[in-house]
């Protein structure tokens, strides 16, 4: 199995979702999911974080577990407005399982959020984690 293959199709179909639903695009003020964080974005947007990729393969199966966080920014006064974008987001991705083509999705399972504050830079930075179970399509 190439694990890169499989966490890029995790990655595009992740993407995919979230691009599609309507009012997490309209609560960002637009389609504003990137994989990294383009010069003079308005916030609020969402970025690809910290990222992982571990085998479990065996001696008859072939499979990953991958770590994929995603970064909530926002410059509006309180945790409102990332609290609202990080439960759409969850919404989203706890709908239902997601077909990723030439590997089998087994499980998306939420793992993790957190809010953080950066004084310096007036911005809340949320965290929202998901860990992905992936196996070879037969």
């Amino acid at each position: 199995m190439s694990r890169g293959a499989a966490a890029a199709d995790l990655h595009k179909v992740l993407f995919d979702r979230l691009k599609g639903d309507t009012l997490l695009t309209s609560a960002l003020g637009g389609a504003k999911i990137f994989d990294q964080e383009p010069a003079n974005v308005i916030f609020p947007y969402l970025t690809v974080g910290r990222t992982g990729v571990y085998d479990w393969s065996t001696a008859t199966e072939s499979g990953s577990e991958q770590l994929i966080t995603l970064q909530v920014w926002s410059k509006a006064k309180g945790r409102h407005e990332t609290q609202a974008i990080m439960r759409l987001i969850r919404q989203r991705l706890d709908a239902g399982l997601l077909a990723l083509g030439t590997h089998h999705l087994i499980k998306l399972r939420f793992e993790f959020s957190e809010i953080r504050h950066d004084d310096d830079l007036a911005v809340h930075h949320g965290l929202v984690r998901y860990r992905a179970v992936i196996e070879d399509a037969a």
